[in-house]
């Protein structure tokens, strides 16, 4: 007999980012090992990632991400149970389409109505509480880092990974979001070309990227530097890294498995919450890039995460704390039984 059938409606672009399709990748994986037939929702910018990191997927193609074009999609299929991974939705949208059926709800908000069987927020700082009056009576929560998705390649590196963490720094990687918002991998790489010698620095982006051209100059010339477009090599990426320059969304979590230290900049007001609580807990250096001062404050933090060792080794033992990388098959596991509750 055949696993259910699952319908992943999530958003992208370049005010969004690529982050939630890539989580909702790593959770279809997930979900696929354990027997279910995953497809994905596809409007353009959606489809252009997915072409870049995982053209096998099954997908149907929508107009845009717009609740209107995403419904009009989602009715012309069968499907037994869905998954969101879209900020733009809420609890109308989510009952119009799941008609009923099974819904699992990807969430880092907590500030609007959602219609959900089962909600997953990763937030280290997150509480039950900040969804009172946001879900349905008898919605499960998932919550915390330990159901962060991450990508298995990850988990499978983090025993090497941690074994050399606090060694002199020799690699930078640099990884701020695919999409690039507001070519801030080009400003932060220019501060930093000039404060590290001899270190490899690894850059990593979309081939949209507003920074690339800029940057392909200047890897042409700058021997130390390594362009990276639409990877497929994160993992061996953040393993062999000694410290990270990296945006605080969902690719926080894989560094975590892998205890990179990071001074972390936080480059979207939903992203600031998490970021505080990585702070606090001393599992990464963090910025706002919002910050007027921001300039000097990461030329100080970056000074100090390249000299001091037992800073960088108290920052891989808390960062890699929070999580393991084992959050996908947790929330697989937990939605198909859900699923077979529900007679899906």
């Amino acid at each position: 007999m055949s696993g259910p059938s699952i319908l992943i409606v999530t958003d992208a672009g370049p005010s969004v980012g690529g982050g939630h399709v890539m989580r909702s990748l790593t959770l279809a994986g997930a979900l696929s090992g354990q027997g279910a037939a995953c497809r994905f929702v596809a409007p353009p910018a959606v489809e252009a990632i997915l072409a870049a990191f995982a053209p096998e997927t099954e997908r149907l193609a929508a107009a845009s991400t717009s609740p209107g074009d995403l419904a009009d999609a989602v009715r012309a299929t069968r499907f037994d149970a869905i998954v969101f991974d879209h900020y733009g939705l809420s609890q109308g949208d989510h009952a119009g389409m799941a008609q009923r059926r099974p819904t699992l709800v990807i969430d880092d908000l907590a500030d609007r109505p959602l219609a959900a069987d089962l909600l997953l927020d990763s937030g280290p700082a997150r509480r039950a509480e900040d969804y009172d009056g946001l879900t349905p009576e008898g919605v499960r929560l998932l919550l915390g880092p330990q159901y962060a998705p991450v990508r298995p390649e990850f988990a499978a590196l983090r025993e090497t990974a941690l074994a050399w963490r606090g060694e002199p720094v020799g690699r930078v990687l640099v990884s701020l979001g695919l999409t690039d918002v507001d070519g801030v991998t080009g400003r932060l790489v220019e501060r930093l070309r000039p404060k590290v010698s001899d270190v490899g620095i690894d850059i990593v982006l979309g081939a949209e990227a507003p920074s690339l051209p800029s940057l392909q100059k200047i890897a042409r010339r700058d021997t130390r530097i390594v362009l990276h477009i639409d990877s497929p090599h994160m993992a061996r990426l953040t393993a062999e890294a000694d410290i990270a320059i990296g945006a605080a969304g969902s690719s926080t979590w894989e560094r975590c498995t892998l205890g990179l230290p990071t001074l972390m900049v936080v480059l979207a007001e939903n992203q600031r919450a998490a970021a505080r609580t990585l702070a606090e807990r001393g599992a990464a250096l963090t910025l706002d890039i919002a910050d007027p001062a921001f300039d000097a404050s990461f030329d100080r933090a970056l000074m100090r995460l390249t000299t001091d060792a037992a800073l960088r080794r108290q920052l891989a033992e808390a960062s890699a704390d929070l999580c393991d990388g084992l959050g996908a098959p947790r929330v697989a596991e937990t939605f198909l039984k859900l699923i077979a509750a529900k007679g899906g």
